[in-house]
């Protein structure tokens, strides 16, 4: 009497047995990371003591039977990253005890059955990267054990339903390019007690609301939407949040001085906006051992003003970041020494920042790079033999600046490109030095 079958990474091809459908008394099916191709037999059905089903990461087509609904017991499904297509059968709505759906990264179609509301034991949908149509139904908002909600990267459109302010154990929404047309975060949103709230293109215009200031969210994305208006001084009451993107938007101000209260957040992206004034407020900010170091800060496609402080490599907040992007901002200065005090740091762009002075020679004490972008700049001098040679090093472009000299020798395979348009410059890849 079978009652788990695991056969998982076993590189299997061919198409799923209609015979499993007769494995009464099987509780477990993992059939996940395999090639396994075909459609879902409809015999699967007669599964009904199944209570864990893995097909995922395989290369599975067609639809979900309608006979789904025989699986009773089932608690966990997840069938992700295959090739399914065709709507989702209404009979979906028949798997009273589901707990877990994952369907993501498929290519399914069609409108959300509103069926999906009578699955109240759900405490998480993933559904993101199909192509789901229509509006989200009002149902979902009887699933009040729900904790994850993901319907990013789909086609959803129209309104969203007041009824999901009722969803009070949500902790995650995911709601990111769709077509939503949302215009504005409609109000109920500070009835949920989200801490991951992603609206990146949703069609959000005009202000941030106000309510996001008393609001206990960890992780915001607002990115690609029409956001204007000034970063109001409050964003420095969102004290829980360590995780905020607002790229691609219309804002212009100066950062408030009480972005500095923000001493969890790690992760912070402002790129393509119209930003100002200096960024001391942000590389000061203040951390909450061991929390609140900054992990990646992009701040390019802005109009941010400089000199970049010396002692930047230096403050509690930089310590362990390891992507810095700072491109296309009218910075000016130097290249600060203590950056090399970066030990953690694998990407550093600074392109066209207007950036003069020397390549410092302490930037190769920050062994993990891997890319340094400095192109397009006013740098001056040797390039040092210690930047050029550290270890991860797998893309550097110092192209169009003013340097001078030899090209160091260096193990990484480094094209001509991203050291043309300095005179005075000379060595592999370039044309020999004749004159050294």
């Amino acid at each position: 009497m079978i009652t788990k079958l695991d056969l998982h990474g076993n590189n299997f091809t061919g198409r799923i047995p209609t015979g499993f459908g007769n494995l009464k008394n099987l509780r477990y099916l993992d059939l996940s990371e395999n090639q396994i191709t075909g459609s879902i037999p409809q015999s699967i059905g007669g599964l009904a003591a199944l209570e864990l089903l893995y097909l995922n990461q395989n290369q599975l087509t067609g639809r979900i039977p309608s006979s789904i609904s025989g699986l009773s017991s089932m608690i966990f499904c997840r069938i992700s990253e295959n090739k399914l297509s065709g709507s989702l059968p209404p009979s979906i709505g028949q798997l009273s005890k589901i707990q877990r759906l994952i369907l993501e990264n498929n290519k399914l179609t069609g409108k959300l059955p509103a069926t999906i509301g009578h699955l109240t034991a759900l405490t998480d949908i993933f559904f993101s990267n199909n192509y789901f149509t229509g509006k989200i139904p009002s149902s979902f908002g009887n699933l009040l054990n729900l904790q994850t909600l993901d319907l990013s990267r789909n086609r959803l459109s129209g309104q969203l339903p007041p009824q999901l302010a009722k969803l009070k154990s949500l902790q995650t929404l995911y709601l990111s390019y769709n077509p939503l047309g949302l215009v504005r975060i409609p109000n109920w949103f500070q009835e949920l007690r989200v801490f991951q709230l992603m609206l990146a293109n949703t069609g959000i215009e005009g202000e941030l609301p106000h309510w996001l200031s008393s609001s206990s969210i960890s992780q915001l994305d607002l990115s690609g939407n029409a956001l204007t208006g000034k970063l109001p001084w409050w964003i420095g009451n969102i004290t829980s949040l360590s995780f905020l993107n607002l790229s691609n938007n219309g804002f212009h101000s100066s950062i408030p001085v009480e972005f500095k209260n923000l001493s969890l957040l790690m992760d912070l992206d402002l790129h393509s906006n119209k930003f100002s004034g200096h960024l001391n407020v942000i590389f000061s900010k203040e951390v909450q051992d061991p929390l609140g170091h900054f992990n990646s800060i992009d701040l390019s496609y802005n109009m941010f003003t400089g000199p970049i402080d010396d002692d930047i490599g230096e403050r509690p907040a930089m310590s362990s970041i390891s992507s810095l992007v700072l491109s296309h901002n009218t910075l000016g200065g130097s290249l600060p020494k203590s950056i090399g005090k970066m030990r953690e740091l694998q990407v550093l762009k600074l392109v066209n920042t207007g950036l003069s002075g020397m390549i410092p020679e302490e930037l190769g004490d920050a062994k993990e790079l891997s890319t340094i972008l400095l192109s397009r700049n006013k740098l001056t001098g040797a390039i040092p033999e210690i930047v050029l040679n550290l270890k991860e090093l797998k893309q550097f472009d110092v192209s169009s600046n003013r340097l001078r000299g030899r090209i160091p020798p260096h193990k990484a395979i480094i094209p001509a490109s991203a050291f043309k348009n300095n005179p005075g410059l000379c060595g592999t890849p370039l044309p020999p030095c004749k004159h050294f």
